[in-house]
């Protein structure tokens, strides 16, 4: 039997609320590999149901050296890396077929189409950030970094026209949980990057910053109160992930 020529891949931990939806769109992969962290509820079993090769890990390295324990168990010629809260359109299916067959880049950023508190979104850095998803395995790896990981390239990448479907935030609950995660997780890089003297005024300098980009310079103020919520919980984010950096520099167990 030929390798599979086309693999995806998702890490996990208890997204069994929404891992059919995500993995009911990835049928015309040939192969897909989950790596899940310790999930509690049916998330495995859920996987293994709609024909997904599960592993299991006992430790937690970060997003991105997880990320890379799924790509080097994927076995085909292009890897596509996807989140459990994302879905494949129609149309994205259909382009990412028709550029496997005829490029010669090495990897494809692909939009993403993401709904916030009930609403999608189109300012405000939402629309269309690009994401580098679908590679070629032998040219392509993670960086080792513990959260915002991205996948190195050698070689072109070019642009799909298409779009995921990002189901991110659907309640302020979710909103604050990855807030505190992501600020957590964050200030780790800060702290190596800049030792365990981060300036209050910085940190506070840098939200205010990361508010107006977003609300004003990126026109978030035209997706109306949710578009506000979204700068102001941005912006907490930068705050929080400087003053933990300090305050709270071991990175948290997830």
């Amino acid at each position: 039997m030929p390798n599979p020529r086309l693999s995806a891949i998702l890490i996990t931990k208890n997204e069994a609320h929404q891992l059919t939806d995500c993995l009911s769109t990835l049928d015309f992969c040939d192969e897909i590999i989950v790596v899940d962290h310790g999930s509690t509820d049916d998330t495995a079993a859920i996987a293994q149901a709609n024909g997904a090769v599960v592993i299991q890990t006992h430790d937690w390295p970060g997003f991105g050296p997880q990320k890379q324990r799924a790509l080097d168990r994927a076995s085909g010629e292009w890897v596509l890396s996807i989140d459990a809260d994302e879905r494949v359109t129609a149309e994205l299916k259909a382009e990412i077929l028709r550029m496997l067959e005829s490029s010669v880049a090495n990897g494809f950023y692909i939009k993403r189409r993401s709904k916030f508190l009930g609403k999608w979104m189109r300012f405000g850095g939402w629309y269309p950030d690009y994401v580098l998803r679908l590679v070629k395995k032998s040219a392509a790896h993670f960086d080792p970094v513990p959260v915002h990981e991205k996948i190195i390239v050698r070689g072109q990448i070019l642009k799909l026209k298409n779009h995921f479907l990002h189901y991110s935030y659907s309640s302020i609950s979710d909103v604050l949980e990855k807030q505190k995660r992501y600020a957590l997780l964050s200030a780790g890089k800060i702290r190596a990057r800049k030792g365990n003297h981060i300036s209050l005024v910085a940190a506070c300098t840098r939200s205010l910053w990361a508010f107006f980009r977003l609300y004003v310079l990126q026109l978030g103020a035209l997706d109306g109160r949710q578009g506000f919520i979204s700068a102001i919980f941005k912006a907490q984010e930068v705050f929080w992930k400087y003053v933990a950096a300090e305050f709270q520099p071991q990175q948290p167990e997830t």
